[in-house]
């Protein structure tokens, strides 16, 4: 009777179920090249672990205190790291390695579990700890409290606009660059820039920084930084979708110059996929996830300038830079899994990555609203609750857009001569391509019910693709 019960076939829904699931949270590494950075090798990583421990526990002199602490921190996280590389889940990623996107996924953790840690800590408690972590700090004032913000903004000259080119208006280009490889719509890309900038115009009265002039907001931040990385964003993801991927061993490449090739070229996507966030025939459902998933993306984006005004971290200060890097390496796997979620009718639950995002998210809401009661005490509340009408508002209007399109200039649409003969001049140029529909095993998001991988046929005549490039 044991067996019989243990013995339960799978019905085809469960193996689907597991198996898109899988592709999000557990992907695996479909061509092999050196085999043993693939292979596992957990005795090896045992016996280094253990003689690492005994080396630092035995060799270095525990005198100090505070070297004390700071050590058996680093190797907690070293050694829960390791851990991280045995047990958890590869994510939707595999390049450059799989272990990589474990330890990211393990870092996650460990500044969730940071959070819930602060979370019942007093704020003469908190400030000890950046204390011990940084004494400058001591000395930390906030921005608000020296610099002036949207003071003489009829004043308008070339050496002002120059003076706004810093390397904060770089990072702001370059945050938008890479904002749109993940979420890879416009639509969804200049939708989140506008609602942005509302959000500071509803948040002035908490934070005097979003304070800005019109010309700044519109012209600098709106147009040239967002609009700007905006469009460098799409046109890499052009790029990348019309690339063939055949990825051939680092073994059958005889020349230095083709390995080198080859080596850096595995920092690249293994796959890229068409994306689609919405389309005529999407439910309410996917809606709902749309406008969620800008809310928690704003929230993202406020938790940065609170938790720098509310524990007052410099905006240089590397505290404040860690974060921004560090939520910027995992809201990609974060952003495919929810995507996924979002539009594979077979895909039930969303990813770890995801799931430990979001919690990270709220955890640093909870965690400003806990210490800067002085602050939120401040809100007026009729600001919060026009700023989520404005961003439904918003949100509506960009999905019934993206709608519209589908349906004006979808495959349905009337063929005039001018587009035509574009389409006659884009054949020609890739007709050395096959694009077969099949569903995506790599680094891409997906479509709405399958997704759509750029991937050459095997039975191909045409030449050969090596590692994305014509040989």
């Amino acid at each position: 009777m044991a067996a019989a019960y243990g013995s339960r076939t799978l019905s085809k829904d469960d193996v689907n179920y597991r198996m898109h699931f899988r592709m999000i949270n557990e992907q695996q590494v479909e061509d092999i090249t050196i085999d043993f950075f693939y292979r596992p090798h957990t005795i090896t990583l045992l016996t280094a672990t253990v003689l690492s421990l005994m080396y630092f526990a035995f060799t270095r002199d525990d005198g100090n205190p505070d070297s004390n602490l700071w050590v058996g921190l680093v190797l907690v996280i070293s050694f829960f790291l390791v851990i991280s590389l045995l047990a958890f889940p590869n994510g939707p990623f595999t390049r450059p390695h799989p272990a990589i996107w474990r330890m990211v996924f393990g870092l996650s953790v460990i500044y969730f579990l940071f959070l819930v840690f602060i979370i019942f800590l007093n704020w003469e408690q908190v400030k000890q700890l950046m204390y011990w972590f940084d004494p400058n700090l001591r000395y930390a004032k906030r921005e608000a409290d020296i610099m002036e913000y949207a003071v003489n903004c009829h004043v308008i000259t070339w050496e002002r606009i120059l003076s706004h080119f810093d390397i904060f208006a770089f990072s702001h280009f370059w945050g938008w660059g890479m904002k749109a490889l993940l979420i890879r719509s416009y639509g969804l890309c200049w939708t989140i820039s506008i609602t942005w900038e509302l959000t500071e115009l509803f948040f002035m009265h908490l934070l005097p920084n979003f304070a800005e002039c019109w010309w700044d907001q519109v012209i600098l931040d709106i147009l040239l930084c967002n609009g700007g990385g905006i469009w460098l964003g799409m046109t890499v993801c052009r790029f990348l979708e019309m690339r063939t991927y055949h990825w051939a061993s680092i073994k059958d490449i005889h020349s230095t110059t083709g390995k080198i090739k080859r080596a850096v070229l595995q920092f690249t996507p293994a796959s890229w996929t068409y994306v689609r966030w919405f389309d005529p025939k999407s439910s309410f459902q996917r809606v709902t996830g749309v406008y969620l998933f800008m809310i928690i993306w704003q929230l993202t984006e406020l938790n940065t300038f609170f938790l720098k005004h509310i524990f007052v971290f410099p905006a240089c200060h590397p505290i404040t830079w860690c974060r921004i890097l560090f939520i910027g390496v995992i809201t990609a796997p974060t952003v495919r899994q929810y995507y996924a979620y979002l539009t594979d009718t077979q895909c039930k639950r969303v990813g770890t990555q995801c799931w430990v995002f979001g919690a990270i998210a709220f955890l640093e809401a909870l965690a400003c609203v806990k210490f800067g009661q002085d602050l939120f005490s401040k809100t007026q509340i009729l600001y919060v609750i026009l700023w989520l009408l404005c961003v439904a508002f918003i949100t509506f209007v960009c999905l019934y857009g993206m709608v519209w399109y589908a349906e004006t200039y979808g495959p349905r649409e009337k063929v005039s001569l001018l587009s035509f003969s574009l389409s006659c001049l884009l054949s020609m140029f890739i007709s050395y391509f096959r694009f077969p529909n099949t569903v995506s095993s790599g680094e891409a998001e997906g479509s709405s019910s399958a997704p759509t991988t750029r991937r050459r046929s095997k039975g191909s005549s045409r030449n050969k693709s090596i590692n994305g490039v014509e040989k």
